[in-house]
């Protein structure tokens, strides 16, 4: 018994399925009208803004160039992630509505990160032509979160009125459903 002989007449083989490859899809379906040039504009502003703090050669106060240093990065890297999550199947591993959540509460963040970032750095920069334009690329990167987030909220809140009832009083009940089941005597 300890050969297995009893189970070979009652179990069978299970036929192994092929290996595949995983798919990787690349599609910009779920990235309709407005949002895929607001997405592409971020990206493209934050890396604009990246490069041209990482050319900045020499500095008088460098705090100011750390900190846009590290946002411009983080926003950079923050909106690819997000833009690959809505053109990719990573949108159906982590849902319509996880995705949507992280894109609707990060944008504003880097967005005011973005833009104290900016100021701080436009604040204590040396006035050369690159810290300048790395400025510029930090306030238009910070526009196209900021209009993106107003987007947003005037969709949420256009759908928000459509899912409410339109003004009709809620629905009460009859003097006959109110009355109880078992009457008592």
């Amino acid at each position: 018994m300890e050969d297995g002989t009893v189970y070979n007449n009652t179990t069978e083989p299970q036929a192994k399925s092929p290996r595949r490859c995983p798919r990787i899809g690349f599609t910009l379906r779920r990235l309709w009208g407005w949002r895929l040039p607001v997405k592409v504009v971020q990206t493209l502003f934050s890396f604009a803004a990246l490069v041209c703090e990482e050319i900045v050669d020499d500095c008088t106060s460098c705090h100011g160039l750390y900190i846009f240093e590290f946002i411009s990065c983080s926003a950079f890297l923050l909106s690819l992630l997000i833009l690959c999550a809505y053109c990719t199947d990573l949108y159906e591993s982590l849902g319509e509505d996880t995705v949507q959540k992280l894109n609707f509460w990060t944008v504003p963040v880097i967005g005011v990160l973005f833009l104290l970032a900016s100021i701080v750095f436009s604040a204590t920069c040396s006035g050369s032509p690159v810290e300048i334009a790395a400025c510029v690329f930090g306030f238009f990167s910070t526009l196209a979160f900021a209009a993106e987030f107003g987007v947003e909220l005037f969709l949420r809140r256009k759908q928000k009125r459509t899912d409410e009832p339109s003004g009709l009083p809620a629905k009460t009940r009859s003097a006959k459903e109110n009355r109880p089941l078992n009457k008592k005597r």
